[in-house]
């Protein structure tokens, strides 16, 4: 579908490059057919979520842990180890396993998070994956796409918009008035925001800002802020629900506030969780696209991977599995991060367990751990990283067996891609080879996909393959849910984390009390911290050791279904660097050919 040249062109110039095949036929080849879709133009559609529900439960699918591998079709997710700033190409591996896939004979289709358009402006660039392993259109992936993040946006927002007036009107008239509206006050605390606004741009003077200012009548004034929209607990919803009834239901749990007298606010108790799920009612539908080489690839839902789950949405699996022999998920930043949480949080909700999982490692990542010089987005990487350098990477190679060592405890074989850069040697490939599979590893693998496409992943896919079919004890979350809120941070921060023990602030005491009072000590959890070191510290590179992970804070997602404890400084809506991404971004005005996207 796309001719390969050699030095690698742009992402944009390959993806314009390319010739997609009709949407339908992408469809078709899943089972999928025109009734079932909603369509987007010739390359985009959208695949029904009450039919996905219906034809999951008609394949045996969804709801009962273990129906996957009963039906042979084999559900791989890919995680990584702890990342530099720049990323370490998850996505593009995600895709180029697919393509190799593929290439092998099988029919895999992988289902990727929706890019925020906040780093796509701003940092990173967009995630549609590189060089020859793309999702394409590129450019609707990473801009707008259906709309969905726009859909999250405006029902997070006119949440929040219920939430001040609720506060405006109850101040301004009397309870008699009230009752012959047929309301009651509710006496939201003004003092306590619980639910900021959001929106998908970085951002960083909106992180806390007052509202209400101007007089009386744009009241009342209160101290607030702005997270990214791919931080709202709407999106981590709707990547989490099964269907428009379980959507609805979430959406009606979530707690926007609390009462003068310490009572939670739910979207219910201010009457607007209706409107919320009928502004998410086509954004519940997963959107359906493909690669390169014109494998079935669906994108749908992103939530934020430091405060959320970080995976993309179960229905978007659950549309996949029925025709394909493998599905490749991703889930964001390390294992650390996004692989515990998909097994913790992900896969109780859907019932479904992986076969294997992909850690994707880089020369350039473990040389940073082993001490390596600072990388800084933007500026160019220092010497160290250019040229062969066994010493500072054997160095790093404890944040490889780290990773492995927490894929390992879910019970299922792991694979190490090596995602090759043209600055690497032979021989810090095989060092890396040789940690991995000392370390408990069914295989190490260098992943050429970027520059060659499926082509440069086969070996990838036949070594996940063996992984799939071989023995092994079987898919485990890494904790009970009956054990206390405590017990299961403690959990994570001892076996995946590596810290020596937990110290609470009094105010994550409180917050834990009131939560297991409430009757929510029962739900998974969902930790904050950064996603740049094993710990909470983001200095702390490699394999930190005898650390205490500080709890600041723990907060309930009531609706979402999680609690997320936070440790370190984490921020909801990033910032813009002095030279962001959009300054090499254009159009054609002649032909509306977008340029500099990446």
């Amino acid at each position: 579908m796309v001719k390969r040249t050699a030095p690698v062109p742009p992402d944009i110039e390959i993806a314009q490059g390319s010739a997609p095949e009709p949407i339908d036929a992408i469809a078709a080849g899943l089972g999928w057919k025109g009734e079932d879709l909603i369509h987007y133009g010739p390359v985009i559609a959208k695949v029904k979520a009450s039919r996905i529900a219906e034809r999951a439960l008609e394949a045996g699918g969804g709801g009962e842990k273990g129906s996957v591998r009963e039906r042979k079709v084999r559900y791989i997710d890919v995680t990584a180890i702890t990342p530099t700033p720049l990323g370490e190409g998850k996505t593009t591996t995600t895709i180029g396993l697919t393509q190799g896939l593929a290439l092998i004979g099988k029919k895999a289709v992988c289902t990727i998070r929706q890019p925020s358009m906040g780093p796509t402006f701003g940092i990173k660039g967009g995630a549609a994956g590189g060089g020859y392993s793309q999702i394409i259109p590129m450019e609707a992936l990473n801009l707008h796409l259906t709309g969905d993040i726009h859909a999250v946006s405006a029902a997070h927002n006119l949440c929040a918009a219920a939430i001040d007036a609720r506060i405006y009107h109850e101040n301004r008239w009397s309870d008699d008035y009230f009752a012959k509206i047929g309301l009651a006050k509710i006496g939201i605390d003004s003092g306590r925001p619980v639910w900021n606004r959001v929106l998908d741009i970085s951002d960083r003077t909106l992180r806390r800002v007052v509202t209400g200012l101007g007089g009386s009548e744009n009241g009342p004034v209160r101290e607030s802020g702005f997270d990214i929209a791919v931080a709202s607990e709407v999106m981590a919803i709707l990547g989490l629900s099964l269907g428009l009834a379980d959507l609805r239901a979430r959406i009606g749990r979530i707690i926007v506030a609390y009462g003068r007298d310490r009572k939670p606010v739910t979207t219910e108790d201010i009457g607007v969780a209706g409107a919320m799920t009928v502004l998410l009612r086509d954004a519940l539908d997963p959107n359906l696209l493909q690669t390169l080489e014109g494998q079935a690839a669906f994108v749908h839902t992103g939530p934020f991977a430091n405060i959320a789950q970080g995976n993309s949405s179960i229905l978007a699996d659950l549309a996949a599995l029925p025709a394909a022999d493998y599905v490749v998920t991703e889930s964001g930043f390390g294992a650390d991060m996004g692989f515990e949480k998909f097994c913790d949080i992900k896969c109780r909700t859907s019932g479904l367990g992986p076969d294997a999982a992909v850690i994707v490692a880089t020369v350039r990542a473990l040389k940073m751990h082993g001490g390596g010089p600072k990388v800084i987005p933007g500026k160019p990487l220092a010497d160290a990283y250019r040229s062969e350098n066994l010493e500072l990477l054997k160095a790093g190679l404890c944040n490889l067996e780290a990773h492995i060592g927490i894929v390992r405890k879910s019970g299922i074989p792991i694979v190490v891609a090596i995602n090759a850069f043209p600055t690497d040697t032979e021989r810090e490939w095989e060092a890396i080879r040789e940690t991995a599979i000392a370390s408990g590893a069914a295989d190490a693998v260098v992943a050429r996909n970027w520059a060659l496409g499926g082509e440069g992943a086969v070996d990838l896919a036949r070594a996940v393959e063996r992984a799939c079919d071989s023995p092994g004890n079987g898919f485990r979350y890494f904790y009970p849910l009956e054990l206390s809120l405590k017990e299961k941070i403690a959990v994570i921060a001892r076996d995946v984390y590596g810290a020596e023990g937990v110290e609470y602030l009094p105010e994550a005491e409180e917050a834990i009390g009131r939560c297991e009072e409430a009757g929510f000590g029962g739900l998974p959890i969902c930790s904050a911290k950064t996603h740049l070191s094993l710990s909470h510290d983001p200095s702390l590179k490699g394999r930190p050791k005898g650390f205490i992970l500080p709890v600041h804070d723990v907060r309930l997602a009531a609706g979402a279904g999680f609690v997320y404890p936070i440790s370190g400084e984490i921020s909801t809506m990033p910032g813009l660097p002095a030279k962001p991404a959009f300054m090499g971004i254009d159009i054609d005005t002649a032909t509306g050919r977008i340029l500099g996207l990446s």
